[in-house]
């Protein structure tokens, strides 16, 4: 079965498995550009157990990481059906669900868990991967550095490696010719896939991120639709 409800949410196989976000306020529908935007929704993870939705806030998250030494199943990677007129190599990132889409052939992506940006470093907007890197340097942006005491000590920039907070790739995000400062990136913390943790940047755990750089080319297209955005072209 799948379809909508009486109330329009998604139900059956058009609903996501495992994962959804709870509003506490009405999604703004807005013509968004590359800029700051709120999180306003908690994410929420299935309990087979006791057959309800809970809050998966980074203490659940982490304790569930150390129990299964993985992550939830709908933040691990898995080809899902995705329907889409974005070609094939796109990436389309929902932020509201934590998920990145590698748009395929055929109808279908290879659906990736993600961590995104908290409350106040949310974004939306459509760039384009201007290019990428193995095991990247972390140099924190001068905004960063004035709030972050231990981001400070690296502001000529940190080489990369095992505990490198870019993890071990990063895809560098372009409008145009213009970096914005944002990345798809890895990270040292990977039971933070699901939550909203990160400065805008988009995180994903390294095996992850490691199989989306070897599928991705440079120039292509990246869609963020980020917590209560929407965008007014693209999709």
């Amino acid at each position: 079965m799948s379809g909508r409800s009486d109330d329009n949410r998604p139900v059956g196989k058009d609903r996501p498995l495992w994962t959804r976000r709870r509003f506490g306020i009405a999604v703004l529908a807005a013509a968004l550009t590359l800029g700051p935007l709120a999180a306003w929704a908690q994410t929420q993870i299935y309990d087979a157990r006791t057959k309800k939705w809970v809050n998966y806030d980074k203490k659940k998250a982490r304790q569930y990481f150390a129990r299964n030494n993985q992550l939830p199943e709908a933040f691990r990677r898995q080809v899902v059906t995705f329907r889409t007129a974005e070609q094939p190599g796109t990436i389309i990132i929902d932020g509201n669900q934590h998920f990145l889409y590698l748009v395929q052939p055929g109808g279908q992506a290879i659906r990736y868990g993600i961590g995104v940006g908290r409350e106040g470093f949310g974004w939306a907007g459509i760039v384009r991967v201007g290019r990428t890197a193995e095991w990247p340097t972390w140099t924190p942006p001068a905004e960063m550095v004035a709030r972050d005491p231990n981001a400070a000590k690296w502001a000529a920039g940190m080489p990369g490696g095992p505990d490198n907070p870019l993890g071990a790739r990063a895809l560098y995000l372009y409008e145009g010719d213009q970096d914005t400062i944002y990345r798809i990136h890895g990270t040292v913390e990977p039971w933070t896939i699901g939550l909203d943790v990160s400065s805008g940047c988009i995180r994903m755990n390294n095996d992850d991120v490691i199989d989306l750089h070897s599928r991705i080319e440079i120039g292509a297209k990246v869609i963020v639709l980020m917590q209560g955005a929407a965008l007014y072209k693209g999709v």
